[in-house]
């Protein structure tokens, strides 16, 4: 305590200003228990940069942490960047502090003669990483806390390809930022390296996202939308692209249309969870709508709700999703005739297989990277000679080709329409495609569970879930034997049959992940943007018929809630 005290204090002179100074000084006279958790460590960045609570202290969002990082990253982009004129887009999000802090984060910059181009309102997120490469800028920046509780906001940077950074700009990075001192920042702007943009990148998103997102399929007008923006920014892009792409069914929750950073309708703006679509689902039942659209605030995740068999609203999860859009996608390079065996899909460690599988029926190749878009926006530029179709991961994210190099909500609602219409032009609907590629390919089921663990004692004992995981290894899992266990950390991947032991060539990551005999996958994963450790299941067994489908997933469910029984968590 005594540490956090001294580290507390030294906000109570200069840099930093007398609000800043206000605000400590309280929460020391009042002894105050948040001030451990604002100063007992330094915000870092993690699979999606900074991210945390607004407020004073080196464990939160401000004016200094943020000008911090910002004036190290200055500093390293004048090291590495050889041309004249250094050039960086600034994008933001519709929470309430996201405006100001752009401009913050936009004065450090011009501060050291960097030219900016800062949106003139809030953006989605892909929108920004589209920027980056539209205006040949060296490196971009957004402010959002993605989906995130609304005391959060958040800092993501990204490089000159458009994703986010990735070794070794993160190291550089973060090496500059951690040989400064707050005193170093300089807020000196200069104004005349301000550029706002907006509508002129608006429409060139907008064309890329149709080149990009349409196909020649049948029967867009007979499509009936429900679509949500969560009070977030979507609604910037989302209603004019599908309007544009020949979709006039589309109806708006009017009760979260207006951004509003306190998301005063939902628990939580995570499309991930059914709750925060309920207003959607809702309204898709009164209207008799055929696929639900929901996005997060900053527009990279996507929530998709379609009719199952039964005709009732069914919230899918991004594992399946992500199926339907990868087999959309390469089917429609295979009727183009553009497979040419240089083509490959993208995925994560902790997502469905069934994506591999379906890549695999086509001869199509899947890379699989980290947690974390950037992992897959990596894959691009390490393989300039292969052509990148699309990738996903399980959490509601999606990029389709690769204009955009982060995940997509603007596009993927796109492709997700264009999936719905050509299966009811044709007879079908979205849910019955999704059971055909389960006759195809087994039948998956998914499940993700969270737990949070805040502050100081939060972080220990997720830290000695992942000890106990690798110390004491489970050896069966519903009755099935494991055969080996990936370690991400040590980036060994064990045999558990024959002892034998193989180094995985992919970076080190906090993740630990078992598998089965019979296609079982169980991983643990801290999460790098919030207070939780997370436990991936994915469970499988063949469909013989798309009659059969609910038996059979209600056996899966009933595995997964075995397994999670038998890990007592």
């Amino acid at each position: 305590m005594q540490n956090i005290l001294e580290n507390a204090k030294q906000w109570l002179t200069e840099p930093f200003d007398n609000k800043t100074q206000e605000e400590i000084q309280q929460l020391i006279d009042t002894n105050s228990p948040d001030l451990a958790d604002r100063f007992y460590k330094d915000l870092e960045f993690g699979t999606g940069g900074m991210r945390g609570v607004v407020g004073a202290g080196t464990n939160r969002i401000n004016k200094y942490t943020l000008g911090k990082a910002t004036q190290g990253l200055s500093n390293y982009l004048h090291k590495v960047i050889a041309d004249d004129t250094i050039k960086v887009a600034i994008g933001y999000d519709c929470r309430n502090d996201s405006e100001w802090l752009a401009k913050t984060v936009a004065d450090v910059l011009t501060a050291n003669q960097i030219q900016v181009y800062l949106f003139e309102d809030l953006r989605p997120t892909p929108e920004l990483s589209f920027a980056v490469n539209e205006l040949h800028c060296h490196a971009g920046i957004v402010l959002t806390a993605s989906h995130n509780p609304p005391e959060y906001n958040g800092y993501k940077v990204y490089w000159t390809d458009g994703g986010q950074i990735v070794p070794p700009q993160d190291r550089g990075i973060i090496d500059e930022v951690n040989a400064l001192a707050y005193a170093d920042i300089n807020f000196n702007a200069n104004e005349e390296l301000i550029t706002e943009i907006g509508a002129e990148i608006d429409e060139a998103f907008w064309k890329a996202s149709l080149n990009n997102g349409t196909f020649n399929v049948k029967g867009r007008e007979d499509l009936k939308i429900v679509f949500t923006s969560l009070h977030g920014t979507s609604i910037k892009l989302i209603p004019e692209v599908l309007k544009r792409a020949g979709y006039n069914q589309v109806h708006i929750v009017k009760e979260q249309e207006v951004p509003n950073g306190n998301f005063p309708t939902v628990k939580s703006p995570n499309p991930e969870e059914p709750e925060a679509l309920e207003m959607a689902t809702q309204l898709a039942e009164k209207i008799g709508a055929d696929i639900v659209l929901g996005t997060d605030p900053d527009s990279d995740r996507i929530g998709i709700a379609v009719r199952d068999n039964h005709g009732k609203i069914k919230l899918l999860n991004g594992n399946q999703t992500m199926s339907m859009m990868t087999d959309f996608l390469i089917k429609q390079w295979q009727e183009q005739g553009k497979l040419d065996g240089n083509e490959f899909v993208g995925s994560t460690i902790v997502s469905t297989n069934m994506v591999n599988d379906i890549a695999d029926s086509y001869g199509v190749e899947t890379k699989i990277g980290l947690t974390g878009f950037k992992w897959i926006a990596k894959m691009i530029l390490d393989h300039p000679e292969l052509d990148f179709i699309g990738g996903g991961e399980e959490s509601f994210g999606y990029m389709v080709g690769d204009f955009v190099r982060d995940k997509d909500a603007v596009t993927s609602a796109l492709l997700a329409c264009e999936i719905a219409a050509d299966a009811k032009a044709n007879g079908s609907s979205f849910y019955e495609e999704l059971l055909k590629l389960y006759v195809q390919h087994s039948f998956y089921k998914e499940r993700l569970v969270s737990f949070v663990k805040k502050g100081m004692d939060g972080a220990q004992q997720i830290k000695q879930i992942m000890i106990d995981l690798r110390s004491n290894p489970l050896t069966h899992i519903d009755g099935s034997k494991v055969t080996y266990i990936n370690d991400y950390q040590s980036s060994v991947e064990k045999n558990l049959i024959t002892g034998e032991e193989k180094n995985m060539d992919i970076p080190k990551s906090n993740v630990l992940i078992y598998h089965t005999e019979d296609g079982t996958k169980v991983a643990a994963r801290p999460s790098g943007t919030e207070p939780k450790i997370k436990f991936y299941f994915s469970v499988k067994t063949s469909l013989d018929s798309v009659e059969n489908a609910d038996v059979i997933e209600q056996e899966l469910e009933a595995k997964i809630d075995r397994i999670i029984d038998e890990m007592d968590i």
